[in-house]
């Protein structure tokens, strides 16, 4: 018993301060477990295939660098989520007009599906199977409705400056995520939609649904 405690508290150094080499082993096993996800679905990802797709020897690396799938379903979303904060905020400050950073956040949207299809197409399956109280959904949930609070703060600085109509922005917000994720949905079945396309179509049906008329 004491051997096994030993060990759990070593364990638990190692999560807490882990190495450049473990960090660096986590991270290939995020990436292997977000291709397989995207190719074989949430349910079908075993340990056995994502280790042997990140070139491991056994799946108990896989375990020694996650408390079981739960933790790593959950950093994988933690991971495409700070792949979208990095792409998408930095098109999204380039603009000064508030018209010109939605389209650039709706845009920015589907532009990374089309570089990034495979974080896409894992979270999306990954969510789909999650309960409301799995450690990925929680992630997910939470940094959901915070973006979707400062782009209703964008929205309504745009309103109280002239430059959108009046409307309800939760509302519109969620209307317009509600259409991002309809076109990664139907991408993930249809690899011919042109997701690119989708983006600025959406961008200008929007940008008419929110601007104000001289």
């Amino acid at each position: 018993m004491q051997a096994r405690d030993s060990s759990d508290k070593q364990k638990a150094v190692r999560r807490t301060k882990p190495s450049f080499t473990e960090t660096g082993r986590r991270a290939q096993i995020v990436a292997a477990a977000i291709d397989v996800i995207a190719e074989v679905g949430y349910h079908r990802a075993s340990f056995a295939k994502i280790a042997k797709h990140a070139g491991l020897s056994s799946t108990g690396m896989i375990s020694y660098h996650f408390d079981g799938r739960d933790d790593l379903m959950s950093e994988v979303v933690t991971e495409v989520l700070r792949l979208a904060e990095g792409y998408i905020r930095p098109r999204i400050e380039a603009h000064e007009k508030y018209a010109g950073r939605l389209r650039a956040s709706i845009e920015g949207n589907l532009d990374l599906f089309a570089e990034y299809p495979n974080h896409l197409a894992a979270i999306t399956e990954i969510l789909s199977n999650l309960r409301g109280s799995d450690p990925g959904m929680v992630a997910f949930l939470h940094t959901t409705e915070t973006n979707l609070a400062v782009q209703v703060e964008q929205i309504r600085k745009a309103q109280r400056a002239g430059e959108f109509c009046d409307f309800d922005p939760w509302v519109m917000m969620r209307a317009i995520r509600a259409a991002i994720d309809d076109v990664v949905r139907r991408a993930t079945h249809d690899p011919e939609l042109d997701v690119r396309a989708a983006g600025r179509e959406l961008a200008d049906l929007f940008d008419r649904a929110t601007r104000s008329t001289p």
